[in-house]
């Protein structure tokens, strides 16, 4: 492998694994610490649940984006494999 490929690779790598952390950090946030529906109306944590809301949405669109990036950097490895096992010509 080339080392202009292989640190590409370790990039795409690295960028999925801060997305992944942040996904679960605003999930467990969202989901367990901030509090739901009309418990805070009017109160700053609404707006901070909003910005954890977004920030997740946002996180695992870009995710999305890098996953099917590690797809394609890795898709010669999966197409030997794919016809080695016989499952594409």
């Amino acid at each position: 492998m080339s080392n202009g490929k292989s640190s590409k690779l370790w990039m795409v790598n690295v960028i999925s694994f801060i997305l992944f952390i942040i996904l679960c950090s605003t999930g467990l946030l969202n989901w367990l610490v901030l509090p739901k529906g009309y418990e805070v109306r009017g109160s700053f944590l609404v707006s901070l649940r909003h910005f954890f809301i977004a920030s997740h949405e946002w996180a695992a669109l870009i995710f999305m984006i890098v996953v099917v990036v590690h797809i394609v950097l890795h898709w010669p490895y999966i197409k030997s494999n794919l016809k080695k096992y016989g499952i594409m010509k």
